[in-house]
C-alpha cells in the first residue's frame, strides 16, 4: 500500500485541520510502534484511517451503521462522536480493500478502547489521545507513561475518558467501561478492598 497516495486522498477527504491532525497522530503512532516493538506498517496504515470518517455527515454514518453486518446498532443510541471509527472500519475495506481484521479493530475501537485491546488498538487509543497538539488535564502523564509503559498509559487516558463523560452527566459507551475494567484487572489485579 502506498503511503504516500493515502495521504494524498486523505488530504482531498479531510478538513485542513483534521489531516494535520492524521499526520499527528500518524507520526506518534510509529514512534510507538518502533518503541513497542509492533508493525509500523499496520500502526501507520491505522492511524491514517482512524478519522478516515471524521468529516462525513451524520446521515452518511447512521446509514452505515444501520446497514452494516459489522456495526450494532447500539452506536446510534451513544454520542455520534463514537460513530466515524465503527464507520470507517467499515469503509476502508470497501474503498481500499484493507481486510486486515487488526488494523480495522484498531481504527474502530480508537476513540473507546475495548476490552482485551491488542498492541495495536492501544498504540492508536494512546496516539490519537497524546498527539503533540493535545492539550487537557492529564495529557502530559500520560504521554510521559506512554514512553515506558502502554498499557498503564491506556489505562490512564480510559480513566480521565470515563471520569470527563460521568463528571459531565454523559452517557459512557459500555466498551468504554470493558476497556477501564480490563486494564485496571491488568495493572491492579483485580478486586480491591
Amino acid at each position: 500500500m502506498n503511503i504516500d497516495n493515502l495521504k494524498a486522498d486523505l488530504k482531498e477527504r479531510l478538513t485542513k485541520g483534521r489531516y494535520e491532525h492524521t499526520l499527528r497522530v500518524t507520526d506518534t503512532a510509529a514512534e510507538l510502534a518502533v518503541n513497542f516493538h509492533e508493525s509500523v506498517e499496520n500502526a501507520t496504515i491505522a492511524a491514517l484511517f482512524h478519522d478516515y470518517c471524521k468529516c462525513d455527515s451524520l446521515e452518511e454514518m447512521k446509514q452505515t451503521i444501520k446497514t452494516s453486518s459489522e456495526l450494532p446498532d447500539l452506536l446510534l443510541s451513544f454520542h455520534h462522536e463514537l460513530w466515524h471509527g465503527p464507520v470507517a472500519s467499515v469503509r476502508i475495506e470497501e474503498n481500499y480493500a484493507i481486510t486486515d481484521q487488526e488494523i480495522k479493530d484498531a481504527i474502530y475501537f480508537h476513540t473507546t478502547g475495548r476490552a482485551d485491546m491488542t498492541k495495536l488498538d492501544k498504540i492508536i487509543f494512546i496516539a490519537d489521545y497524546i498527539e503533540p497538539f493535545r492539550n487537557f488535564p492529564g495529557v502530559e502523564e500520560v504521554r510521559e507513561t506512554a514512553k515506558t509503559d502502554l498499557t498503564k498509559a491506556c489505562y490512564q487516558a480510559a480513566k480521565n475518558t470515563v471520569r470527563f463523560l460521568m463528571e459531565r452527566d454523559n452517557t459512557v459507551y459500555p466498551d468504554s467501561i470493558h476497556a477501564y475494567n480490563d486494564l485496571n484487572q491488568h495493572i491492579f489485579g483485580g478486586i480491591k478492598k
